[in-house]
């Protein structure tokens, strides 16, 4: 039973970092969660890909499909390997009716639950200073000085 509980827990977990991700500026990080938690619950067989569906997404026009991942009771979709292509069967278009259950859990407490399932440890990020690069063109500030407006010189 402790089991059942624990999937339904990181699906819900999963349902919540995967809603945040498609409105993110930056999804990158929460996409990559996804992912690994998937690619655990599928090798711990707590998970099963249920077949592969038209995207609605076409990348550059073309037509692709997106393997569907059955967790407890949340269906996630998540890119194709080429193995999944030739053994999974195509299931057509998306269910468009479909929902997933709704879920009322933080995206903080979402990450956190993933995060322990899968022993994730966050990369520091470097500070902004480091980033940043700054010009080697320096221009004096104005302020602060007597004469202002700065009066011409007049060459004769």
């Amino acid at each position: 039973m402790k089991h059942d509980v624990e999937v339904q827990k990181i699906a819900q977990a999963l349902f919540v970092i995967n809603k945040h991700a498609k409105t993110a500026p930056e999804p990158k990080q929460l996409y990559q969660l996804k992912k690994q938690a998937i690619e655990q619950l599928l090798k711990e067989k707590k998970a099963f890909k249920k077949g592969l569906h038209f995207s609605n997404h076409p990348k550059l026009s073309n037509q692709h499909s997106t393997v569907l991942i059955k967790v407890g009771d949340y269906c996630f979709h998540i890119p194709p390997a080429k193995e999944d292509l030739k053994q999974l069967e195509h299931l057509g278009s998306l269910d468009q009716t479909y929902r997933n259950p709704p879920v009322k859990m933080s995206l903080s407490q979402a990450k956190r639950l993933v995060c322990q399932y899968i022993n994730w440890k966050q990369e520091k990020p470097k500070s902004a200073a480091t980033k940043k690069q700054r010009s080697s063109y320096y221009v004096p500030s104005s302020l602060g000085k007597m004469d202002w407006p700065p009066v011409r010189s007049k060459k004769k």
